[in-house]
């Protein structure tokens, strides 16, 4: 009777969580990851995946213009990377405008181009397009659009340059134009923008001994500071890692950065989950049953709180206290590392956050990965499991893929990668 159940339970959460099985890393989640290989240059008038733009498998559908007197207009951040020319022809900044995941995958592709081409910077000669100077219902319009050189202007370049916009995650690239490659991307509403879950390696964890030891040094069976509540706001106790959901030493990736004024610094993937209060909340305080939720990292804002850690698990107010977050910022580091622990749980760098990603709702993605503790107990083992993709995120993803050839599509389904 137990393996018709196990296999039933996979199954359920393979159609319910199968992007959550993808892991943090490159490729889409199944299979060895791939060696490195020769980047091919897009062709003149190429565009990359090869479907319109406004499709759901590239950057989806027109969601209407933003001005500056439009409520969306705070959707759009400024970027000031120096790395980064932009033309600014009309001295408005608006050039620099654009949601976060095209500053994002923007930044990225700025440090592809100075390793490839040292000397040669990105260059941006369209952003945010605020005086409809482009076709009705242009990305540009909203932020979500970029048109990109090198800033030697050297057009023997662009076909490489257009390459890099690929690999650096832009979910459409067209060679459009002699002069310009078009860049852009799915709007920050849309799920599918949010995959991937991981820690940097440089991130701490404190051990049951009372030591810090580094995410990337940490192995399966050595028990961390976690919390034991389901929304985070539990007691802080010592938990098993049972596996790394994904850990690759080698990848950079950028990470949001969320500093509090208890001088606590968390760094984690976009989609990765944070739990976080609702509403007002009272720095050093200890959190009610039920006053957290879980956002991506992404989605923190400064004047939110998080809980942090004070002491050792065990002790007196071992609880976790609320301190708020006074900055995110985004970064990038080496190494991503994804563990999981008994609990579902983990304090990194002195912080409470979820061992899950993709899906908003920490319940449901614990009860997804509850084989694999089933298993855990049974055998003391989750299987042999080294650099990249944990076999069981492999199995929910081949099931999920069974299930979407039936149609049954749930809406997470269509994640792409974040690379």
């Amino acid at each position: 009777m137990l393996l018709p159940t196990l296999v039933t339970c996979l199954a359920g959460c393979a159609f319910l969580l199968s992007p959550v099985s993808e892991g943090c890393g490159p490729g889409r989640g199944y299979g060895k990851r791939r060696s490195p290989r020769k980047l091919a240059p897009l062709a003149y008038k190429q565009f990359s995946p090869n479907v319109a733009e406004k499709t759901l498998g590239a950057s989806g559908r027109y969601e209407g213009k933003i001005t500056r007197n439009s409520e969306r207009f705070k959707e759009l951040t400024p970027n000031y990377n120096p790395d980064i020319i932009f033309k600014d022809e009309e001295n408005t900044g608006a050039d620099r405008m654009m949601t976060q995941r095209c500053k994002d995958k923007l930044n990225s592709l700025a440090i592809s181009v100075m390793n490839l081409w040292p000397g040669v910077r990105l260059r941006v000669t369209e952003g945010w397009d605020e005086d409809g100077h482009h076709s009705e219902e242009s990305l540009h319009y909203e932020g979500r659009a970029v048109d990109i050189t090198t800033s030697d202007r050297d057009r023997n370049k662009y076909a490489m340059l257009a390459r890099l916009a690929v690999e650096a995650g832009f979910d459409w690239v067209y060679y459009e134009s002699k002069a310009h490659i078009h860049c852009s991307v799915k709007s920050d509403h849309s799920v599918a923008a949010k995959s991937g879950g991981c820690f940097p390696g440089e991130a701490s964890v404190t051990l049951e001994s009372g030591g810090q030891k580094s995410i990337s040094d940490l192995r399966p069976g050595e028990r961390v500071l976690a919390s034991a509540g389901g929304d985070g706001s539990g007691e802080l106790v010592y938990s098993e890692v049972l596996a790394f959901l994904d850990r690759d030493p080698v990848t950079q990736k950028l990470f949001y950065t969320l500093q509090t004024e208890a001088g606590a610094r968390l760094s984690l993937t976009a989609a990765h989950l944070v739990f976080v209060s609702e509403g007002n909340c009272s720095e050093g305080a200890v959190p009610a049953l039920g006053a957290l939720r879980t956002v991506y990292a992404s989605d923190a804002r400064p004047g939110q709180c998080v809980l942090v850690s004070e002491g050792k698990a065990g002790r007196r107010h071992s609880e976790g206290r609320l301190s708020r977050i006074t900055r995110v910022g985004v970064r990038e580091s080496r190494g991503a590392f994804a563990p999981l622990t008994q609990q579902g749980t983990v304090v990194v760098d002195g912080v409470v956050a979820s061992c899950y990603a993709v899906v908003e709702q920490h319940s449901l993605a614990h009860w997804a990965f509850s084989p694999l503790r089933l298993i855990h107990s049974w055998t003391g083992s989750t299987g042999s499991h080294s650099d990249g993709i944990h076999w069981y995120s492999q199995l929910l993803h081949w099931l999920g893929r069974m299930l979407l050839d039936s149609g049954r599509l749930h809406p997470l389904g269509v994640a792409q990668d974040d690379r």
